[in-house]
């Protein structure tokens, strides 16, 4: 059988196939994140609850994760450290409408890093969708969050072009 690799375009077709491919990985990964932020949020839900149901402690926690890390050997996403995070993940985001369905679409390590490190739900938001819409790794992430890309991208907008004449507009920029 000849090989079809001259064949008049089959080039194409392969390309083709490969970005189609690379799309059904990416929707899949998306898809196994997605539920893993579920599943954490899930567990940091059932934490709280069981604390304030039977008065648990901090022991509970350690427990769990003892007993997970047993059952699950070689997963290292239910170490003490990870449930308590998981713990406050779910405290953080459990009333926000908005933030909610945001954290699902970026990895965890990046919402842990958002969810320590913000102020508050504005700054959050900022840097969930800027998180999915550039892609940001988590030490991307990282360092737009020291070099306060959120305060200076809000002090950036204003409405000086709208609000002034042309002429004044641009200094008025450059003064803030």
């Amino acid at each position: 059988m000849a090989p079809l690799s001259n064949e008049k375009g089959y080039n194409e077709f392969l390309l083709e196939i490969k970005e189609r491919i690379r799309q059904s990985q990416y929707s899949a990964l998306k898809a196994v994140n997605k539920e893993l932020i579920t599943l954490y949020l899930d567990v940091g839900q059932k934490i709280v609850q069981k604390q304030e149901k039977h008065g648990w402690g901090k022991s509970v926690v350690e427990t769990l994760a003892i007993d997970l890390q047993k059952e699950y050997p070689g997963i290292r996403g239910f170490s003490v450290q990870n449930l308590w995070a998981m713990r406050q993940f779910y405290i953080s985001y459990k009333d926000d409408s908005k933030l909610l369905p945001l954290v699902g679409e970026i990895g965890w390590g990046a919402n842990l890093v958002i969810m320590n490190r913000c102020k508050d739900n504005l700054e959050r938001e900022f840097y969930l969708k800027m998180t999915r819409k550039f892609g940001w790794t988590r030490n991307v992430l990282i360092n737009h969050v020291e070099n306060k890309s959120y305060e200076k991208t809000m002090l950036g907008q204003t409405n000086f072009d709208k609000a002034l004449p042309a002429k004044y507009a641009g200094q008025a920029a450059l003064a803030v």
